[in-house]
């Protein structure tokens, strides 16, 4: 329920305003003069505020005046029986949302409180956007690669050039994204994202372009695309490798034309956007199955982020962002790490890269009881003891089948300790189904978690 405050030295006024906004559905406070109404803001919290401006004593501008000062974002519909341009003008100078004329007509006066109510609704949940936003993860790193890309984010902020970015999954590719787009002209505008990899085949070009109702079967109402919903901002086309080539094509054409039709429509529909556009894949390789023009026309601008693996000088301070900040997050204190546990998470190779090493980080956080993390406490990382033999002579077996066993058992061990005993991963990156790995699992009494065996025979 909205709350709403009104500020008039005439007694009838507020009354009447009372009834109109109470029979409305609003709350209701009252001040007479601008003294009462700043003590009164200091217990409450309106949604919106009726201001006269001609009052004795403090008048209407100095009461918006004082608002400003205090911080308040409040907005302020200013009334007047002493009406002018003039007023208005600097009513609204002084930040108000708009200006009534006395008497007041009832029905002006709640299409514009419910104008001003939506209107200050939008500003708020930008602000809590942009807020958002501005808290996301910085890209921390000092090393020589991620100074480039600092530096590539920095030059290419105003130009409205198309961008590839390019590199590992978990290297922190929409940071990059997201930093440039802060950079940009059109950081007021909207940063669209669409994941190519996650759209069935079929739906890319109505999730891309829109649709009409009934262009195909399930279209009961007409879409918006994404490309439309980006208008005046950026388009964040990632995974864009994974693309079907028909899609491909008409993306090129969109990119190459800023227009488009949606799917099932005859109307052409310009659009002003700016592409951005991610992959994990080579997408200039020949065997790729991506549209060599479609590449040239996205790697105008590009930039590659390096694997973690490569930034070995900034593991530390990536470490010591995510345990501050997550920490912050989970409520608890950030622990310290051992020299010889940080020296081990130095030489790990993080084949999840930058996401792995937070997701590590956010576990210890969890598990670890003391304030600092000890080797004991690690997932178990390559250099550390395994429950089978990692030992490739297997030489001294006495048949095949022996063989098979001892390297298989061997090879998942490494593999499951790769992925931090996360077994759902493990079992995706091999390509088997979960099932089947934890019957392996319990076959050669694999250890699930760093310390404890499965117990099995």
């Amino acid at each position: 329920m909205n709350s709403i405050l009104i500020i008039d030295d005439e007694r009838s006024i507020r009354e009447t305003l009372e009834q109109i906004l109470v029979y409305e559905g609003y709350t209701v406070f009252k001040a007479e003069s601008g003294p009462d109404a700043l003590l009164l803001l200091g217990s409450k919290e309106p949604d919106a505020i009726f201001l006269d401006v001609k009052m004795p004593g403090m008048d209407g501008f100095e009461v918006l005046t004082k608002l400003r000062e205090m911080g308040r974002r409040t907005p302020v519909i200013v009334i007047s029986g002493h009406g002018n341009v003039e007023t208005a003008v600097e009513a609204v100078k002084l930040g108000a949302y708009d200006f009534l004329e006395k008497p007041l007509d009832r029905s002006r006066l709640l299409v514009t409180l419910k104008n001003c109510l939506d209107h200050h609704q939008v500003l708020s949940d930008r602000q809590l956007l942009q807020e958002k936003t501005e808290k996301t993860s910085p890209l921390v790193g000092g090393c020589s690669a991620m100074l480039e890309v600092k530096s590539f984010i920095q030059k290419v902020g105003g130009s409205d050039a198309t961008v590839l970015v390019t590199g590992e999954n978990g290297t922190g590719k929409e940071l990059v994204v997201k930093a440039i787009h802060k950079s940009s002209a059109r950081r007021e505008r909207p940063l669209v994202e669409v994941n190519c990899a996650a759209i069935p085949r079929e739906l890319v070009e109505s999730e891309l372009f829109g649709h009409e109702k009934g262009s195909f079967t399930g279209a009961d109402r007409q879409r918006i695309g994404k490309f439309e919903q980006a208008h005046g901002g950026i388009l964040f086309l990632d995974e864009i490798g994974d693309m079907n080539a028909e899609a491909q094509a008409k993306v090129l054409k969109a990119v190459e034309e800023s227009r488009f039709q949606r799917v099932g429509g005859t109307t052409t529909r310009e659009v002003d956007v700016r592409i951005i556009a991610a992959t994990n894949r080579d997408l200039s390789a020949a065997d790729s199955g991506f549209r060599q023009d479609l590449f040239f026309r996205l790697n105008i601008l590009s930039i590659h982020l390096p694997p973690l693996r490569e930034r070995g000088d900034d593991i530390e301070l990536l470490l010591d962002w995510f345990m501050a900040d997550l920490a912050r997050k989970l409520k608890t204190s950030p622990r310290r790490f051992e020299p010889d546990t940080l020296a081990l998470l130095k030489s790990y190779s993080w084949p999840g890269n930058v996401r792995e090493l937070r997701n590590l980080v956010e576990r210890l956080l969890i598990l670890v009881s003391g304030q600092v993390v000890r080797l004991e406490d690690l997932p178990l990382l390559p250099g550390s003891s395994s429950a089978v033999s990692t030992d490739t002579s297997f030489f001294s077996c006495t048949d095949f089948q022996e063989f098979k066993t001892r390297s298989e058992g061997a090879f998942l061990q490494y593999k499951l300790k790769e992925s931090m005993y996360n077994v759902s991963r493990t079992a995706e990156l091999l390509g088997m189904q979960r099932s089947n790995l934890y019957k392996k699992i319990s076959k050669y009494g694999l250890q699930t978690h760093p310390g404890v065996e499965s117990g099995a025979d």
